[in-house]
């Protein structure tokens, strides 16, 4: 067998890896790679084979997600705030609940107006520093996230049930890794 060129394009080796890896993949993003690689066969597309998948996975999976929270009237990012408030188990400031929900402090700052006039979040003032809020569940924002919570883990076990055990395992394993990467954490690439 004659050796392949010097000048064999990334794309074509990618393609090649990517056929001896395992079954042809035909999803909305394999169609996308293919488009791409018509128009650019010099570049290696294989990254958006994972990005490309996440970011349609996440935007299916919250379109499905956000219609128990519509019908409760409320936003996925109000969703976030209320469940961060929840899962912490004590009261947060602001700029705590934006680390919290990868938010800005403007955008907390409007979601929470919202959520108290709602009267589902109250806030109490530093003793110390009046400038500081520290914001808590009321009873009404603890007992709509308790309701909706379990509807939305349902929904993810249905979504997750077409994986075997040990394919979600792999699956949470690998995103654990890719996020430990992206937040930065000690040990992690940086780019």
């Amino acid at each position: 067998m004659p050796a392949a060129p010097a000048d064999a394009s990334a794309a074509d080796a990618a393609a090649a890896a990517g056929a001896a890896a395992g079954p042809a993949r035909d999803d909305t993003v394999a169609g996308v790679v293919r488009q791409w690689r018509a128009v650019h066969p010099e570049l290696d597309t294989a990254p958006m084979e994972i990005i490309g998948r996440i970011n349609r996975c996440s935007a299916l999976l919250q379109q499905a997600e956000d219609a128990p929270l519509r019908r409760a009237g409320l936003s996925r990012p109000e969703f976030d705030l209320l469940g961060a408030l929840r899962r912490t188990g004590h009261e947060l400031t602001p700029s705590e609940l934006a680390r919290e929900t990868f938010s800005s402090g403007a955008a907390v700052t409007k979601r929470l107006k919202q959520l108290t006039e709602r009267g589902l979040v109250e806030r109490r003032g530093d003793t110390r520093d009046r400038r500081v809020a520290h914001l808590r569940l009321t009873e009404a924002g603890r007992d709509l996230v308790d309701g909706l919570l379990p509807d939305q883990l349902a929904y993810e076990r249905t979504v997750l049930a077409g994986l075997d055990t040990a394919g979600r395992g792999d699956l949470a394993a690998l995103l654990c890794e890719l996020l430990t990467r992206l937040e930065g954490r000690p040990g992690a690439a940086r780019f």
